[in-house]
């Protein structure tokens, strides 16, 4: 028996929102806990 792929449109197959918050939050993050390394690295 074979099971046929079914295919749904992105705008229903997305659970979330599509902003680009995201991408700023994760790179600010990465910026603070780089900065908090080389300060704990130089202490």
């Amino acid at each position: 028996m074979v099971d046929h792929e079914q295919h749904i449109a992105t705008d229903k197959a997305r659970a979330g929102s599509t902003e680009h918050v995201v991408r700023y939050v994760l790179g600010i993050s990465l910026a603070l806990a780089v900065i908090a390394m080389l300060f704990l690295l130089w202490k």
